[in-house]
């Protein structure tokens, strides 16, 4: 009990650290958000589709929105612990391991939702499309949360490098494209309107992406700290 106890408290130490240290500075949170705004107006411009034709694109759109903007942020929040000399100081702390993974990630995610929350509306406005549905907001929870977990643990890694800019996406993208995959073809899926059960595949997908690449990180996070 004591040790769950500890855990949770390592945890919400990293979390809050990250937050607070994003509150002052929006450094992160600013370069995502308009990443992700620009990648948003482009599409509005390049595509001049009618209102059906915008609908069938419109989670194709989205999730890569969602993908290169999850990038960004998960690339630079690892690389400014590094940079600051903080991680060494995190793996140093007599912690769990996984406590820093899961801090981490669940930073890394607020972040992600963050920029989702903002962006969801922008591209309604523009699209003249209501984003805000249950069940796509499920769709963008699961995904996010399998983006995240996998690009949590591989930016662990990639920060360790001099290219480490260029190597996350090589390293996070053919990861990622079953939850991508997965994630576009029911969040279309509902958009247009589909039954449930034409969709609850892809949903089976992803929960089960979701729970698989939460306990590999889980298991070989602290192997790739000490590599």
């Amino acid at each position: 009990m004591n040790n769950f106890r500890n855990f949770l408290r390592a945890l919400t130490a990293v979390v809050r650290k990250d937050l607070t240290a994003e509150w002052r500075s929006r450094e992160l949170f600013t370069a995502m958000l308009v990443f992700a705004l620009l990648v948003i107006l482009i599409f509005n411009f390049a595509l001049e589709l009618d209102a059906r034709a915008r609908t069938s694109v419109t989670s194709g759109v989205l999730w890569v929105t969602f993908a290169f903007a999850g990038t960004l942020g998960l690339n630079r929040s690892m690389a400014t612990e590094k940079d600051r000399g903080c991680l060494d100081g995190l793996l140093l702390a007599p912690v769990d391991r996984s406590a820093i993974y899961f801090g981490k990630a669940i930073g890394n995610l607020v972040f992600m939702f963050v920029v989702e929350l903002v962006v969801l509306p922008v591209y309604s406005v523009l699209y003249n499309i209501n984003l805000f549905r249950p069940e796509l907001l499920l769709i963008i929870l699961l995904g996010s949360i399998g983006y995240v977990a996998v690009g949590t643990l591989l930016s662990t890694m990639a920060v360790q490098a001099r290219t480490r800019d260029i190597l996350l996406p090589i390293l996070l993208f053919p990861l990622v494209v079953p939850v991508l995959i997965a994630a576009v073809r029911a969040s279309g899926g509902i958009l247009q309107d589909f039954a449930w059960e034409e969709i609850q595949a892809w949903v089976n997908l992803l929960v089960v992406y979701d729970v698989i690449f939460i306990a590999i990180a889980f298991m070989f996070f602290d192997y790739v700290v000490e590599e």
